[in-house]
């Protein structure tokens, strides 16, 4: 079977290269796409010859393309969404380096939200289930205390859930909320919230360009299920010096970036920070004065242009967060991660990013109390490095091609005690693992009407020693332990990943797509809360754990109307999910040297449909979303091994999001979701123990939360244009109507009446309103 895969796949290059053989005399244009403002390069940035009927070419994910023609007199088109259009007369007689600065449009009357750089993108490419942010587009959504939030913003997408208030935390097309990849830089991201999911890792101020892929993922992308988030962080500006920052009511931050050498290399450094546990000194009760209450978060990076082919680039991220009440406990967790990136051009047609990346992701948990005093760590890091190619056959064909590897440290968590304390020392043992992947892809525009994207990824992940490691069959009994050596390889697995995406053009306002694509995962998250809790379990693929398998397949309609003024997609989709894990009823996974035994293993599938309807540009514009699907798993013994609904099922979906520009200083937008609630299990009967009551739970999440709906309103005042400074206030009103949805519900005995029981629902939030003032020098 794997033959067969890679004898097709590489039938299919063979075939899209046949007719360069007769070809005239060609000659490739290549270069760099960067903002002439900034020097920053821009991604998805359009070049055409004008001249030619052909799709041109884009800028890769680092302002790179490589365009080939015929010899002969052109027009060089330049575009992208936001600035203004270039059109440069070229003499093509032999490849040429041309290197290009775009000036961004003022256009004080009207706004753009577009999701894509190229405005017939969503039609023309055969990519399915990929949205591109615009960062100006988040800056107007209305999100809770007025921080811009980019996790925030993807949720209001169709075919991206989340659980309710409070939680950064996202599920895509059915999977789980750690079956996303989340990169920043390159670099994975495993905890992506702060204040246990009230706001996410990533500070808008320090990110160029954010990419959500929910299906099709490319082939250079592995080791997650279900999604892929691709935040890139700013280069810095190499032309001026640019402080901006912002100072809301629980929140500030501050970004500075400049060049080092002007035109050649260049710095960005960005900060924020909450102070909530500011206003906590001014407590009266000594204990709430002492409480700690905050988190930071630190972006850095730098680049040098050693010349124009070759570039270093050296990124950052520091941020963590403190929750803590004086002489009683404290809990801290963080992510940092380092990139140190280096782009090099071999020729007109062939580009290589070489990337060495760092992760780490870690938590404490400490109890000061005088007989339960204790200090529980764990941590995962990750070494990894990236070889990325691509070579530019010509226009209509562009091969992706390299290697990954990264080592894996997982520390489950280790408890240190006093001697006087009740709590037991425990040391659990760390799991190391080597992932290793190859990939080939190719890109190839058959005709004006048909283009394919398709390839081959193949996964091959290690557990390694040393340490004890145990097996069990299928009722959870130990059958074997052996002990393994430093490097040893304890058990492998490798599986092909074959993806494949097609679109057809009816005309240049209608395409239909299809595609089908494997993915697997070797680290996977084990909880049993909806909210992501930084105590969280990690844990690797092994001899008892598989790697979790999806197959997903899906068909779309792309339109496109009015000078692509409006989008409208519609995209079908099943999944299937194998090799799923959860827990048993009751299980321990906290501080578990044996955790693998309280895991039960099964199966799951999703399906949906998903409808999306835009405005790109105008006064008035926005987007609204509705997904209709179902998620479900089936695990032998969990409830008698029928499929349940998952966690995160929603049958329905909807969000709308509305952005109108009111004045040249001001803009008004608001946004309005609702979702079927989550699936729960609620108790369907008790009985009492010894005078306790024991509540009785039936089918594992059987019933449902009530449905959640929520309005907020957002309005900015843009300041005064100045030559060197400018300003803006930003207000906003989180969960307008003040709508009571349940972050969790409990039950317990009737005080007055013991016979009976009562349901005792928590609302996280009701109406708040919030302020931030916004600065740029």
């Amino acid at each position: 079977m794997h033959r067969i895969v890679f004898y097709v796949f590489f039938l299919l290059i063979t075939v899209s290269l046949i007719p360069r053989a007769y070809a005239q005399k060609k000659y490739t244009i290549n270069g760099t796409i960067k903002d002439a403002a900034t020097g920053e390069t821009l991604i998805g940035a359009t070049v055409k010859l004008q001249e030619l009927q052909q799709n041109g070419a884009a800028t890769n994910g680092y302002g790179f393309f490589s365009l080939t023609a015929p010899e002969g007199d052109y027009t060089l088109v330049i575009s992208y969404i936001g600035y203004e259009t270039i059109n440069q007369p070229i003499k093509l007689n032999k490849n040429a380096q041309v290197n290009i600065l775009l000036t961004g449009s003022n256009t004080l009357k009207e706004i753009s939200i577009s999701s894509s750089t190229h405005k017939n993108d969503n039609v023309d490419n055969p990519q399915m289930g990929v949205t591109r942010l615009d960062l100006k587009q988040i800056n107007n959504v209305p999100v809770i205390f007025g921080e811009k939030d980019i996790l925030k913003t993807i949720q209001l997408l169709p075919g991206v859930k989340t659980t309710g208030d409070g939680n950064t935390g996202f599920y895509v097309r059915g999977g789980g909320s750690d079956q996303n990849l989340i990169l920043l830089d390159e670099a994975i991201v495993y905890n992506a919230s702060h204040l246990f999911g009230f706001f996410s890792t990533f500070n808008s101020d320090a990110i160029k360009d954010v990419s959500l892929y929910k299906g099709g993922m490319p082939a250079q992308y592995g080791g997650r299920l279900s999604s892929v988030l691709d935040i890139k962080m700013l280069d810095g500006n190499d032309k001026n010096y640019t402080v901006q920052g912002g100072i809301g009511l629980i929140a500030s931050r501050i970004k500075v970036e400049g060049p080092i050498v002007k035109n050649k290399s260049s710095f960005m450094i960005s900060a924020r920070r909450t102070y909530a546990d500011l206003f906590l000194k001014l407590s009266p009760d000594s204990t709430t004065r002492g409480a700690s209450l905050y988190f930071y978060d630190l972006n850095a990076k730098f680049h040098y242009r050693f010349d124009d082919k070759n570039t270093l680039y050296l990124s950052g991220y520091f941020g963590k967060d403190v929750l803590g009440l004086k002489d009683n406990f404290e809990t801290n967790w963080g992510n940092q991660t380092a990139t140190l990136r280096l782009n090099h051009i071999f020729n007109s047609k062939l580009f290589l990013n070489t990337s060495l990346i760092y992760s780490n992701y870690n938590f404490i948990i400490q109890s000061f109390s005088s007989n339960n005093d204790f200090k529980v760590t764990s941590k995962i890091r990750d070494f990894n490095l990236k070889e990325d190619f691509e070579y530019f056959f010509s226009d209509k064909n562009t091969l992706h091609f390299g290697i990954n590897t990264t080592h894996h440290t997982i520390s489950p968590g280790d408890i240190s005690s006093s001697n006087r304390s009740a709590i037991n020392p425990q040391s659990i043992q760390d799991r190391n693992g080597l992932e290793s992947s190859v990939y080939i892809s190719n890109d190839w525009h058959a005709s004006n009407k048909l283009n394919l994207l398709y390839g081959v990824r193949l996964s091959m992940f290690s557990l390694l020693g040393p340490g004890r490691f145990n097996t069990y069959n299928a009722n959870d009994v130990l059958t074997a332990s052996n002990t393994y050596n430093s490097g040893d390889f304890v058990k492998s697995y490798i599986n092909p990943e074959p993806r494949f995406s097609v679109s057809y053009k009816f005309n240049d306002q209608n395409s239909l797509k299809a595609s089908y694509n494997r993915n697997t995962q070797n680290i996977h998250l084990i909880s049993n809360s909806t909210a992501g809790s930084p105590t969280d379990l990690y844990v690797m693929s092994s001899n008892n754990i598989k790697p979790g398998i999806s197959d997903q397949v899906a068909l779309g309609f792309f339109k496109n109307s009015v000078n692509n003024q409006y989008e409208f997609s519609t995209e079908i989709y099943y999944k299937w999910l194998k090799n799923q894990i959860d827990y048993k009823n009751g299980a321990q996974l906290l501080a578990n040297q044996d955790v693998e035994s309280q895991l039960v293993y099964g199966q799951g599938r999703a399906y949906g449909l998903e409808v999306f309807f835009k405005k790109h540009y105008g006064k008035l514009n926005g987007w609204i979303g509705y997904t209709l699907s179902k998620t479900e798993n089936q695990f032998d013994a969990i409830n008698n091994g029928n499929y349940f609904a998952a966690t995160q099922d929603r049958v329905h979906d909807m969000s709308l999001v509305l952005i109108y520009k009111l004045s040249t200083r001001w803009t008004l937008s608001g946004t309005f979701v609702y979702g079927t609630g989550n699936a729960v299990t609620y108790p369907h009967g008790k009985y009492l123990v010894g005078g306790l009551t024991t509540l009785y739970y039936s089918d594992r999440n059987s019933d449902r939360l009530p449905p959640y709906s929520r309005m907020d309103l957002g309005a900015t005042l843009e300041g005064k244009q100045h030559k060197r400074f400018h300003s803006s206030w930003t207000f906003g009103l989180y969960n307008a109507y003040n709508r009571k949805n349940p972050y969790t519900i409990t039950f317990q005995d009737n005080p007055d009446d013991h016979t009976r029981t009562q349901a005792v629902k928590t609302s996280l939030f009701g109406r708040i309103p919030s302020v931030t003032y916004n600065f740029t020098y």
